[in-house]
């Protein structure tokens, strides 16, 4: 957000330079710091005294190196304390959905798996009954891969397992398919940070759809947009995939996350059923 109403001007230098301590990740030398606030050395250490006054920065006596101190901490945490990640969806997802002339869905995990909490129509109708309420299963499914690749694999595996056993009671969408394939698919969406079907489960409806992550990595919500399958772009440069992952990213960087914790391992993609579960069966 752009504010263009004057401010003051040391309050912003200060911000740059507990910026550059944040980007560092680190405990970070006083040249370092100045030059990531394009001030020098000598304007650094003045700043950096009273930031250790209140607080926001500490100095290592040993190394002379300078962190986040523990009144930053404690603001970081009140500011996680008063965020509802549902609720800022929601105030947005109309602005995402006129913006990619598509249907958006936001999803959270509920009892029995994937289930949309908020629909936004575009003006482009989509023939698929997705509105509030709509379990959308695991394999076969934009959204449900998205939560098969990033949830924790204690609530997905056995919906999973379930869905391969008896295809037909998850309307087919996981129809032919073997755990090797889920694995593949659970790997891609990792790699990739995405998910997306073309013209399945529903004939002619293609989706898109990106994770929220929170400050922990964990996944928060879904955010599918979804249309007409001439409409849909799912080419590897589509300026839709584009701008549904540059707004999950900001949801997540809102909520103290980086919008991409694709390298952690995920026990679907990397490991083999824990014997005498529900996957003995599709060995």
């Amino acid at each position: 957000m752009t504010i263009r109403s004057r401010g003051v001007q040391s309050v912003e230098i200060a911000g740059r330079i507990l910026e550059a301590l944040m980007r560092a990740g680190r405990a970070a030398m006083l040249r370092d710091l100045a030059a990531g606030a394009a001030i020098t050395p000598a304007q650094a250490h003045a700043y950096l005294v009273s930031l250790r006054k209140l607080g926001l920065v500490e100095q290592d006596g040993a190394s002379g190196r300078y962190r986040l101190g523990p009144f930053a901490l404690r603001l970081g945490l009140a500011r996680l304390r008063g965020l509802d990640p549902l609720r800022m969806a929601a105030e947005t997802i109309g602005q995402l959905s006129d913006q990619l002339d598509l249907m958006v869905a936001i999803t959270v995990w509920g009892d029995h798996g994937p289930t949309v909490v908020q629909v936004h129509e575009a003006a482009t109708q989509v023939h698929a009954n997705v509105r509030a309420g709509t379990l959308f299963a695991l394999t076969g499914t934009a959204t449900g891969w998205v939560f098969a690749a990033f949830a924790a694999p204690a609530l997905v595996e056995d919906m999973i397992a379930a869905e391969l056993a008896n295809p037909a009671h998850s309307q087919r969408v996981a129809s032919g398919m073997r755990l090797e394939d889920v694995r593949r698919m659970v790997a891609r969406v990792r790699e990739l940070g995405y998910a997306t079907t073309a013209g399945a489960p529903v004939p002619g409806v293609s989706a898109i759809s990106a994770p929220v992550f929170d400050h922990g990595g964990q996944i928060q919500l879904a955010v599918t947009a979804m249309g007409p399958s001439g409409l849909v772009d799912l080419g590897p440069e589509s300026p839709q995939i584009a701008a549904l992952r540059a707004y999950t990213g900001a949801l997540s960087g809102q909520l103290g996350g980086d919008g991409a914790p694709f390298s952690s391992p995920h026990a679907l993609a990397t490991a083999p059923c824990p014997a005498l579960s529900p996957c003995d069966a599709l060995r």
